[in-house]
């Protein structure tokens, strides 16, 4: 039996730290950020801590 796949799409937006974290960056920063204040968009440049729950963590990052 084959192991399951990685889910791609999902993994490339994950990143893992060094010390074995996974960060992820804030939704709603992609784009319409000319209204926002400056503050408000550096602040959806730094990445947050990421948990996964309900689903195994192979199935969704190809490096853990």
């Amino acid at each position: 039996m084959k192991g399951m796949k990685t889910n791609k799409s999902y993994s490339k937006r994950l990143k893992l730290t060094k010390n074995g974290k996974i960060l992820s960056r804030k939704p709603g920063f992609n784009h319409f950020n000319a209204k926002q204040s400056r503050t408000t968009q550096l602040a959806g440049k730094t990445g947050q801590t990421f948990t996964i729950k309900n689903k195994p963590k192979s199935h969704l990052l190809p490096f853990s």
